[in-house]
């Protein structure tokens, strides 16, 4: 009596089985309305990564994989304490290099009073050869008529030698003592150009100590993180993973036919797996100006329909901002496109639109 029973519940349960797979066959192969084309796609969304600009031990790590942050918001810091000690030294640099300028700026006044010193000299020693020159002379007309001995005349022409010579060294001096000017305003401006160059050694550093703390660029959600507090990691090493869900898209494919007629811009309808009850508005944000994949030839038109091209569905964002918390990315699903923009939607997709 209990095998008849038997036979029967199975027999039930296959006829269930069998009209369920019907049914989910009538809606996967849905009919659709002239001019509008569907395609499968997984939400995607624009994925940043969050890297140190130069190694570096992770000194702390503020969120956690899941947390939603704002732009600007602090998500990493970078041990900082050898930048701390070089912006010391470099602040000592520039102390030194500006105490230069002073002592470059003083030995310029102590060559410019040698100067007017050394000025002073030939004043002096042009008089004292004008001197003796005019002394000579006399000498060299009494001569003539013996009112002095021919000693007097010599010591007279020494003289006026000894005061040639002493000009000639006074006027040296002088030009000496340009020479030092010049290379005391040398010294200035070697000093400038250190307290610059110490300056901007400053600024390097402290633009370092800057990047040392990893802000995030846009907010957006944490998808995982790649390092640990503690860990060194190189120049350019990803830290962690950062997802905008306010730039959210499907990416899908289209034949010819459906996606030679999109504009930038056309309504879409987007039915997740996860949530087949409602439909999600979008727009046409790229359509691909190469095939993506193609039958091994296309020398028909038959064939050449076959191509098919990438498009992506871009949910606006002002959507997404209503529904943040909702957002996630990798699920499934199908994105229905107004080919033709006088198409009507299905109403599944008109009355359950998510607004």
């Amino acid at each position: 009596m209990k095998r008849p029973t038997n036979r029967w519940l199975w027999l039930v349960v296959i006829v269930l089985a069998a009209a369920g797979f019907a049914l989910w066959q009538s809606l996967s192969t849905e009919t659709l309305p002239e001019g509008i084309a569907s395609g499968n796609g997984r939400i995607e969304a624009t994925e940043i990564d969050i890297a140190a600009k130069a190694a570096g031990r992770i000194a702390e790590i503020l969120v956690s994989e899941g947390d939603f942050v704002d732009k600007d918001q602090v998500l990493v810091r970078m041990d900082t304490a050898q930048l701390v000690a070089q912006k010391r030294q470099a602040e000592a640099e520039r102390r030194r290099a500006r105490i230069g300028i002073d002592t470059a700026k003083s030995l310029v006044v102590q060559r410019e009073a040698e100067k007017r010193s050394a000025e002073a000299i030939v004043e002096q020693r042009r008089a004292q050869l004008l001197q003796a020159e005019q002394k000579l002379a006399r000498t060299e007309h009494l001569v003539k008529t013996d009112a002095v001995s021919r000693q007097v005349l010599d010591d007279d022409q020494a003289s006026e030698r000894q005061a040639r010579a002493a000009l000639a060294a006074a006027e040296a001096s002088l030009a000496a003592s340009d020479a030092g000017i010049n290379a005391a305003r040398a010294q200035v401006v070697d000093a400038e150009a250190a307290v610059e160059a110490a300056g901007a050694a400053l600024e390097y550093i402290e633009t370092q100590i800057t990047d040392s703390t990893l802000r995030a660029p846009r907010a957006g959600r944490v998808q995982y993180l790649i390092a640990q507090p503690g860990e060194i990691v190189a120049g350019g090493g990803r830290i962690l993973n950062l997802v905008d869900l306010t730039d959210v898209y499907m990416t899908f494919f289209l034949p010819t036919a459906d996606a030679g007629p999109l504009t930038i811009g056309s309504e879409v309808r987007i039915v997740l797996d996860a949530a087949p009850e409602y439909a999600i508005p979008a727009s046409i944000s790229y359509v691909a100006d190469v095939a993506q994949f193609t039958p091994k030839t296309v020398e028909t038109s038959e064939e050449r329909q076959k191509l098919m091209f990438r498009v992506k569905a871009r949910i606006d964002e002002t959507l997404l901002q209503q529904h943040i918390r909702m957002v996630k990315t990798g699920l499934p699903g199908m994105a229905y496109v107004q080919v033709s923009p006088d198409a009507p939607w299905p109403p599944r997709l008109e009355e359950n639109l998510v607004k």
